[in-house]
């Protein structure tokens, strides 16, 4: 158990809940359900944690100038070439299994840069706005802390439409148990539609 008094174990400790509860939306799906949309804009589950592989990389990377081992894994060219969406999905030739084991290894990168640097370590986000792109590790922890943990909702609902699995945690679902969902719902209905 991390110290909680630490400011940087602490927010390492909430950045690696934050991933085990993204990856967790992927257990026990099959490629197909982990790759479909579910909205209008395309979002998906091995896309989302995609996406969250490059932030990773990203921000733990290029911002600290530490370069990831292997650059052909990742998707800037074709980004750069006209597809802004090719981190939000996984193309025919990613499996699934490839995709998490980029996540690992993303993980597992960005974990080495968080150990080996101090939280005032400066840094700089090519991305950003100039006069707003001068950062320090702890800005970027609390940044891909607050990235992940949106997408990891974003996961959350999606897993929630494919099979109705709800939760936080393997074990720890933070989900009242004996709820009769379909009551709950209608009486949410009911008070929306007296507003409309």
């Amino acid at each position: 158990m991390a110290d909680p008094t630490d400011p940087k174990a602490t927010l390492h400790r909430y950045l690696r809940s934050c991933r085990e509860a993204l990856l967790w939306k992927l257990d026990g799906l099959d490629e197909r359900q982990v790759r479909l949309p579910h909205t209008a804009t395309g979002n998906n589950l091995l896309g989302i944690v995609k996406h969250c592989v490059h932030v990773e990389i990203g921000y733990f990377g290029v911002v600290f100038d530490r370069d990831w081992p292997t650059p052909e894994e990742l998707v800037l060219d074709e980004i750069a070439a006209g597809d802004p969406q090719a981190d939000w999905y996984a193309t025919e030739d990613e499996p699934s299994d490839l995709v998490l084991d980029l996540a690992a290894r993303a993980a597992a990168f960005a974990d080495a840069t968080i150990d080996e640097l101090p939280l005032d370590a400066p840094g700089k986000v090519p991305w950003w706005p100039e006069g707003q792109d001068e950062v320090v590790l702890h800005q970027v922890l609390v940044h891909v802390i607050t990235d992940l943990a949106r997408h990891a909702g974003q996961a959350d609902v999606i897993r929630e439409r494919i099979d109705g699995s709800v939760g936080m945690l393997p074990g720890r679902t933070n989900i009242p148990g004996e709820t009769d969902w379909a009551s709950y719902r209608a009486k949410l209905t009911r008070i929306a539609n007296r507003f409309g």
